[in-house]
């Protein structure tokens, strides 16, 4: 292998008996020849798609060119540099001659889309493209179904109608809608061969567009629906579950116990109590004292959410003494929030309504089909601006999740009310974002759409203020341009502001006095973490899209050191795909290597460089040229995070992504993979380089997180610590670290929700959060050889704490036999204490010591709602 003993990373790796990243490319120096499928196969008949040969001889390329820049690199590396030794392609892949050898006589089918000479080499397999039902979706749904009937009835004449769908619950929607139309019994298969000679059938099969065939008929949900059915939310559900798993705690963390106050968590383990193995939580406590928490009451800790803090006393009193302080305090605060919404309602807005038929027309003009989301959020902004009191809401979204369509059609209903409209962003590119997609969607409607930016000429300038004053512009949208002293408006109504955040501290005073008596719609794509949500939920309304577009695919993200090769590839291939990329470098001061790299790797692309140290309008104008196209690559700093829409952009690059925050990472990974184009990030890290734990451990999660809103959520986490002092103010920020975040949450949404209810006395004692303990005598855990992995172990302990009801536990079951197979006994006994558990809670149990002998029953805080009823 030419290693070059202690300074190779090859060398290093077999030493340490550790796997070298990309070893199987040596599998040809370890055998006289590599097999083919070919060789497995020796009679087997090939059938090939009409695209084979371009996209064989592309790939070919492809590998022959990654062959060629490794040899290159090796040639004229400098010593002590570990480069990658490469194999020549053909020892690894088939190039042309060994691929035509590989099928010379053997039978091989071509298929063709484009219609042949009929020959003796020629058949027509007499497939044909089904019916697409597009002419009746345009009229009303009655004259669909009725024609879907009518179709299915006589092509059930001739054979099999198999109605196809892309999930389970579209499946399940779709045999609804034809039982509506009475065609019952619909049967689902899971393969053709199940198919019968006549009758209805449904399966899963994820076909755009259905055909027929000579005794077949498969008709395709978007051939009856157009657009496909909204997605069930299980993704959504599934998303929530990976990130309570990720989310699991080390040993070492901190915790707080709700009844005992901050510990360390040091690990789980397995004691006997009454003959039965239990698995528990360890914590430590100040002088050493440990504490063991039976897993199934692990919804009593908390993490503390701060890398150090003083241990409580086990069985002292100051803990309680400073929660109880504490709670008076949150009191004060909840308090103060709630008086701040019921002036709010005092004050009156006009009311804004849009007749019927042209709102209609405006919504059908929406490209896409709303998300379950969006049409939430669109439903509370028009209830708001019919309420007649201003509305203060904040849309709060993943980029690309359709927060200005809920804008455009709120500005819709003021314009058409009369009143005018201001849409201020905080960049001019995204000020001339949004200017181009109001124009386009505003189009053919009696409203005047202007820009207001350093874009627009002096005298264009002057034309829309005049205009604004007179009242003849409808909706202007610009940057902080429209926050000037001297701008007047006719008769304002609305304000949308994108990214309030990024917007400084005298634009925000000047922010607040337009507000007064305003309509105002803020957009952010910075999650707001959970506890600004309940805090906000007193002051301002919220509405959040976690759904991302149907059809959106997730991004593919690969994390692995620096390799020139590979973001060669990378960049090339989006190059000759027509698309963009991002190269995103965490100091201004590792912009000059990249450079160095594009200039010398990568020669034929074109850059161009951003960051904040530039003066704003050359930045802009940077921004600019590459939205319109003119480069490839943008190679900058952070300055990318958030707001950018450039759907070109499919390939993103962070540079040392170790040096990044979990949600930085997410946001900056979100500009791109805004298309229905596949997009792929490549997250690097310094070669050679020990990643701290919680480096890897953020750069894995973000790996492995593809469901797409799911980092929203987890960005939302993330940002739970770090953006709490700012926005709740230091004090808060100081009683959060008493406590530890997620307790001072739960205790604050208790409190607002209390005073809501007219409950002015704050908390009692009985709304203390408390769990039953259950002793049976049987082993309760998840052992060890069935979910190796500890983390994920500890996650499903997190999981399983939060169900309830016999439906969610059986779902939870399930799952597990998905993953890890047949239940073992002792989790069986596991989810029958989670159960009893729960039954507990409701009686108001606290204890419950069971065994061969009877029961013994204490009730919670020594108090029974009903004892006539024993």
């Amino acid at each position: 292998f030419g290693a070059a003993g202690t300074d190779d990373p090859l060398y290093e790796a077999v030493s340490a008996g550790r796997k070298h990243q990309g070893v199987e490319h040596w599998l040809p120096f370890f055998h006289e020849r590599l097999e083919t499928l070919f060789d497995y196969l020796p009679k087997a008949s090939v059938m090939l798609d009409d695209q084979v040969t371009p996209t064989r001889l592309a790939r070919w390329d492809s590998v022959a060119d990654q062959y060629e820049t490794r040899a290159l690199a090796l040639e004229n590396k400098s010593r002590g540099d570990s480069v990658y030794k490469p194999v020549p392609a053909g020892l690894l892949y088939l190039d042309d001659a060994a691929w035509e050898a590989a099928i010379a006589g053997r039978r091989v089918l071509q298929l063709a889309a484009l219609p042949q000479a009929i020959g003796a080499d020629v058949v027509d397999a007499g497939g044909r493209l089904g019916r697409n039902f597009a002419p009746e979706r345009q009229q009303e749904n009655i004259g669909l179904f009725n024609a879907l009937k009518d179709h299915i009835e006589a092509k059930m004449a001739d054979g099999p109608v198999l109605l196809a769908s892309y999930s389970e619950g579209a499946r399940e929607r779709l045999e609804g809608l034809v039982e509506d139309e009475g065609l019952i019994g619909a049967v689902t298969v899971t393969h053709a061969g199940a198919l019968g000679k006549r009758g209805l059938y449904l399966a899963v099969w994820a076909l755009e567009h259905g055909f027929e065939s000579p005794g077949l008929t498969v008709i395709a949900e978007q051939d009856i629906l157009g657009e496909r059915l909204i997605r069930s939310p299980r993704k959504r559900r599934r998303a929530e579950n990976f990130l309570s798993e990720a989310q699991s705690l080390s040993p070492g963390d901190l915790v707080v116990h709700v009844d005992h106050g901050i510990g360390r968590y040091l690990g789980l383990e397995v004691i006997t109590a009454a003959g039965a193995a239990h698995e528990c939580l360890t914590l430590e406590y100040s002088e050493k004292a440990r504490l063991f928490l039976p897993v199934e009451n692990i919804e009593l800790l908390s993490r503390y959410g701060h890398e150090e803090g003083l241990l409580d006393r086990l069985g002292g009193g100051a803990w309680q003494a400073k929660k109880a302080k504490l709670k008076e305090r949150i009191r004060e605060m909840a308090d103060r929030l709630i008086r701040i919404a019921a002036e709010r309602a005092l004050r009156r807005a006009p009311v804004m309504q849009a007749e019927h038929h042209a709102w209609e027309a405006f919504s059908a003009r929406f490209p896409y089909t709303e998300t379950d989301d969006q049409l939430r959020a669109i439903e509370d902004v028009m209830a708001d601006l019919e309420a007649g009191k201003p509305m203060d809401r904040l849309i709060c979204g993943d980029v690309g999740f359709g927060k200005t369509e809920v804008a455009m059609r709120a500005a819709f209903v003021t314009a058409m009310s009369g009143m005018q409209v201001a849409v201020i962003a905080p960049t001019t590119l995204l000020a001339r974002q949004h200017y181009i997609s109001f124009s386009e969607r505003f189009r053919g409607f009696p409203i005047s759409v202007r820009p207001l930016s350093r874009f627009v000429t002096a005298g264009e300038a002057a034309k829309t203020r005049e205009a604004l004053a007179r009242g003849t512009v409808d909706i202007v949208i610009g940057t902080h341009a429209l926050l000037a002293k001297g701008l007047r408006f006719k008769d304002l109504g609305l304000l949308v502001i994108d990214e309030e955040q990024r917007f400084g501290v005298a634009h925000k005073e000047r922010l607040k006095q337009l507000r007064s008596d305003v309509h105002v719609l803020t957009l952010t794509a910075t999650p707001i973490p959970r506890t600004l949500q309940l805090s906000l939920s007193g002051v301002r309304d919220l509405s959040i899209i976690g759904t991302p577009p149907v059809d959106r695919l997730s991004i593919r993200t690969y994390v692995s050191e620096f390799d020139g090769v590979t973001l060669r590839e990378a960049l090339l291939r989006e190059h000759y795909r027509g698309g963009q990329s991002f190269f995103v470098v965490p100091r201004i001061s590792d912009i000059a290597g990249i450079e160095e790299f594009l200039k010398s790797q990568v020669p034929e692309v074109t850059y161009v460089i951003a960051h904040g140290q530039l003066g704003a309008r050359d930045l802009d104008d940077r921004m600019n040229a590459f939205y319109d196209g003119k480069y490839d690559v943008l190679l900058a700093t952070t300055i990318v995070e958030s707001g950018l829409d450039i759907p070109t952009a499919n390939t993103m690059i962070i540079h040392r992504a170790d040096m990044f925050g979990l949600s930085q990472l997410y946001q900056i990974r979100g500009r791109v993979g805004r298309s229905k184009t596949r997009a792929y990030a490549y997250l690097t890290t310094k070669p050679r380089m020990k990643l701290t734990t919680t480096a890897e451990k953020r750069l894995r999660v973000l790996g492995s997180l593809d469901t797409l809103g799911a980092g929203f959520t987890l960005a939302a986490q993330d940002l739970d610590i770090r953006g709490a002092g700012n926005l709740l103010g230091e004090e808060q920020s100081g009683q959060m670290r008493d406590v530890g975040y997620e307790l001072y949450q739960s205790m604050l949404e208790e409190a607002i929700a209390k005073i809501k209810a007219g409950e002015m006395e704050g908390l009692s004692e009985a709304d203390e959060k408390w769990a039953p303990q259950i002793n049976l005598g049987v082993p309760v855990l998840i052992p060890a050889d069935y979910v190796p992995d500890l983390d994920v172990r500890l996650g499903l302990y997190r999981r399983l704490s939060g169900l309830h009801g016999k439906v969610e536990l059986e779902g939870f079951a399930a799952e597990l036999i998905d993953r890890f197979g047949k239940l073992p006994r002792e989790v069986n006994m596991l989810m029958l204490v989670v159960r009893i558990k729960s039954m507990c809670k409701r009686a108001g149990i606290a204890l419950l010591d069971g065994g061969p002998k009877g029961a013994t029953i204490q009730f919670h805080n020594d108090k029974f709602a009903s004892p006539q009823g024993l």
